[in-house]
């Protein structure tokens, strides 16, 4: 009998391209198309997202938003991905992807407009902030707070796209969720790899192994060898990499997607390794569970990608610091002006309360909604119908 015994076996490998001072020694690993332009951009949007972050956290404890949820230490894994995957490509995400929304087209009016519920939040300000909704603009689903759902949605979709381009010709495309290792212990996890293995779904499986489930340590979700070792039990073609290495993250992503496509289709899972330097919420206090320099470690120049892309821009000779300073202010500003501009908008018609469920609304829907108009007309003190787009007539 030969038994299989985990603790004998090599761990899984991670692929890097750049090294620990943000060298890379083999240019050949890096496609043809990666310019000098293009890096530029992908760190102009890692600092937007940066930035951001800082500023909306703050915002959410002036009591400008309600909620927010930030992504320091995970902007390569965000923005290098997308940037490998066609924008028609169907994207499903959690609740962390605002790199992945930002590098897809997805601009600061759209964001601001989520977060403060206004009248052009797609979503019609009924979902809770950073849950942005951008199908129609940048082809990515709502972001919805059940955790793993959208990981069997994004098979479905792969395999209705398969079906799709084999009947009108189209370009093959194929469908990323995105997830963190802590929903890789939810049952939707397991569920849809079995699926898009069995069905050969064109799907990539994209983990965000930042370390921690909220304040559970990797350590203490998992005893295998990470998400990674998951996928050849499943059949399933896997690569770890390091997410704080964007070249790395972009042709992963991007022979991911190749080999998705290739033949008959199959799905890939893709484990980023990346560490959560913030904390996991505005309702979250990571100094509860870990200790500062673990986090200090992850925010130096050796591990922190923003850091570590501006260190290879610096050494090409396409940054310094005073482009550096000049770039971050100017996207500040750009951040605050568009939030300022959001909080002053209206926010969504009141009909939007029961549109969108029915496409004819049930008789006990409208009985529902006179009596809701009957109150605001009896009560006008108590609601704030002034602050809605048309008012109590938008009702």
């Amino acid at each position: 009998m030969e038994w299989i015994e985990p603790s004998t076996l090599p761990p899984i490998q991670t692929f890097s391209i750049m090294d620990a001072v943000s060298s890379v020694q083999d240019q050949s690993q890096i496609g043809s198309e990666v310019t000098p332009d293009k890096v530029l951009s992908w760190y102009k949007n890692m600092l937007t997202v940066n930035i951001m972050d800082s500023i909306m956290f703050d915002a959410q404890r002036h009591g400008r938003v309600s909620f927010y949820m930030v992504s320091h230490g995970e902007e390569a894994v965000m923005v290098g991905s997308a940037a490998a995957l066609a924008p028609e490509d169907v994207i499903t995400c959690q609740y962390r992807e605002h790199g992945v929304f930002l590098q897809r087209g997805f601009e600061l009016k759209d964001f601001m407009s989520q977060l403060t519920a206004n009248k052009n939040d797609p979503g019609k300000g009924r979902n809770m902030p950073v849950h942005y909704s951008g199908k129609s603009k940048v082809n990515i689903h709502a972001v919805a707070s059940t955790l793993g759902t959208q990981i069997p949605h994004a098979t479905g979709a792969a395999y209705a796209l398969k079906m799709q381009d084999l009947e009108d010709g189209a370009p093959r495309r194929v469908a990323a969720a995105y997830f963190g290792e802590g929903a890789a212990s939810e049952g939707d996890f397991h569920g849809a790899l079995s699926v898009a293995a069995t069905r050969n779904c064109p799907v990539i499986f994209i983990c965000r192994n930042n370390g921690f489930a909220i304040s559970t340590p990797a350590a203490q979700q998992y005893r295998g060898d990470g998400i990674a070792s998951r996928g050849a039990g499943y059949g399933i073609e896997t690569l770890r990499v390091d997410g704080t290495d964007i070249f790395a993250v972009y042709e992963a992503t991007k022979e991911a997607r190749r080999r998705a496509l290739e033949g008959n289709c199959r799905p890939i899972l893709l484990e980023l390794m990346s560490y959560r330097i913030s904390h996991h919420s505005t309702s979250d206090d990571s100094a509860a569970y870990r200790k500062g320099e673990e986090v200090a470690l992850w925010k130096s120049e050796k591990r922190n990608p923003v850091a570590r892309l501006r260190r290879w821009l610096e050494r090409e000779g396409l940054w310094d610091e005073d482009k550096d300073k000049a770039a971050k202010d100017e996207i500040r500003a750009d951040i605050i002006r568009n939030l300022t501009s959001a909080e002053k908008e209206k926010k969504p018609a009141l009909h939007a309360i029961f549109s969108d469920v029915y496409a004819k609304l049930t008789e006990e829907v409208e009985e529902q909604r006179a009596e809701l108009r009957r109150l605001m007309e009896k009560y006008p003190q108590e609601y704030d119908c002034d602050q809605h787009e048309g008012g109590i007539q938008g009702l």
